[in-house]
């Protein structure tokens, strides 16, 4: 097994189509495309495939060194950084626009590197229009390829010639990744986290909020586990999304969550919980995710007590109750050394299998402890409780009536499951299923305790 994925960084100066590009070959929506420059600001990750064949494809910012616009420089270098990494290079270039000096500019610095490079030349969509890509070999690039991102055309062509000739790996040989998704309002210090944990910039930071636009993926290695680490742009309040861009960020937050195994739940430590932050806690416990909530900044948090902030969080979210927690400065790296190991403990919980016959157990014991009670002259029966399914959890509590099951009692099952079985982190379902229905019984059929 292997965790080492060949990586093709698509690359060109601003607005080419170079994330429109990105989203054909990933076969999905995950860069935001937009006809605004500099959308595009960090570099994007994503595993796609060739005929069976894995690999990493990289979206990066466009490349402009003379453009005076906000974090020109930071897009610079990550692209930079992109080109660095990557085994193979693909350079975008607009059609319609034709050579300009940046091309050139850009053509060089690619052709400098020695690595394979494949030149795709973008919006011409048929091929009675690639006569006109022969100019292009003044760029000095041997591989060119006709497409078009938008009308989805020779994308399979472009990915063939730009790989051919490069080692590819199986995807038997690939070693699955635990996906951690790391959430929060905007310019709570979600980036700064991220750059702490790879020890490199592999994120702008800046101390205005929405920096981070898109899901940012992160594929790194801890203790011979892979992991993939996804930045997200923070969730604002629906008055705040003043653009489109913003509308989409909030979008891909929700989509990472739901692609994550576990959510790294920020918090400013200064601010405490803001219902903002309560929506996305319900969003995680929603999406089955397991999670882990991290005060940030609490170096510079003076005369309150960690129970304090611990008390009121619980009691606004009891989901949270259940939640490792850790007080961190993603700036000094106070306890993100912490993050990891537990990281591994929630995904292990979210996995787990209880046997049957321990389940049964358990309800026999909690049984004794306290029987359910009587519902106008009857009273619930609980023959046998199993677990259906993992990431989350879910068990059936096979009864003769859930109507039977008070409010009360649900509570008491419920907190005893979590005081035997922990699941720390991770969200549990009980769900109650009652005898099948007949002729005289109208009342049977399934709930949700949870």
């Amino acid at each position: 097994m292997t965790n080492k994925l060949l990586k093709v960084a698509i690359v060109g100066r601003p607005n080419v189509g170079k994330s429109a590009l990105f989203n054909r070959i990933c076969k999905k929506k995950i860069s935001i495309v937009d006809e605004a420059e500099g959308v595009t600001r960090d570099r994007l990750y994503a595993v796609t495939d060739l005929f069976g064949f894995p690999f990493q494809v990289i979206d990066t910012g466009g490349i402009n060194a003379r453009s005076k616009a906000e974090f020109n420089d930071e897009v610079k270098r990550q692209a930079e950084i992109a080109i660095e990494e990557a085994d193979v290079l693909i350079l975008v270039v607009d059609n319609q626009v034709g050579i300009t000096d940046l091309d050139q500019e850009v053509a060089k610095l690619l052709l400098r590197t020695k690595k394979p490079l494949c030149l795709a030349i973008n919006k011409i969509d048929s091929p009675k229009h690639e006569q006109e890509m022969h100019p292009f070999q003044s760029l000095g690039i041997k591989k060119m390829v006709a497409v078009s991102a938008a009308q989805n055309w020779h994308i399979a062509e472009l990915l063939e010639t730009a790989l051919e000739n490069v080692p590819r790996v199986s995807s038997e040989e690939i070693k699955a990744a635990t996906s951690m998704a790391i959430v929060g309002r905007p310019n709570v210090g979600k980036s700064s986290l991220l750059n702490y944990l790879l020890n490199e910039e592999r994120c702008i930071v800046s101390p205005i909020p929405g920096t981070t636009r898109d899901s940012i993926d992160v594929e790194f290695v801890y203790e011979d586990e892979p992991f993939t680490l996804i930045d997200t742009a923070g969730i604002r309040r629906k008055h705040a999304e003043h653009d489109v861009v913003d509308k989409f960020a909030a979008i891909r937050t929700e989509r990472a969550i739901e692609r994550a195994d576990v959510c790294l739940l920020m918090l400013d430590a200064e601010r405490g919980l803001t219902v903002q932050d309560k929506k996305i806690a319900n969003t995680i416990e929603e999406s089955g995710k397991g999670c882990i909530l991290l005060f940030n900044k609490w170096d510079l948090v003076k005369g309150f007590r960690m129970e304090h902030c611990l008390k009121a969080v619980e009691e606004q979210v009891p989901f949270l109750r259940h939640c490792p927690t850790l007080f961190i400065s993603a700036k000094t790296g106070r306890n993100v050394e912490k993050i990891l190991p537990i990281v591994k403990q929630v995904r292990e919980a979210s996995t787990t299998r209880i046997p049957t016959h321990q389940l049964n157990k358990f309800i026999g014991d909690a049984l004794q402890k306290n029987h359910p009670p009587m519902v106008m002259g009857k009273r619930l029966r609980i023959y046998y409780m199993a677990q259906v399914s993992v990431e989350p959890p879910v068990f059936v509590l096979f009864v003769n009536h859930p109507h039977l099951m008070t409010e009360s009692y649900k509570k008491y099952l419920y907190n005893q499951f979590r005081e035997e079985y922990q699941f720390q982190g991770c969200p549990i379902r009980l769900y109650l299923k009652g005898k099948e229905k007949s002729k005289s019984s109208k009342d049977d059929n399934e709930s949700n305790i949870s």
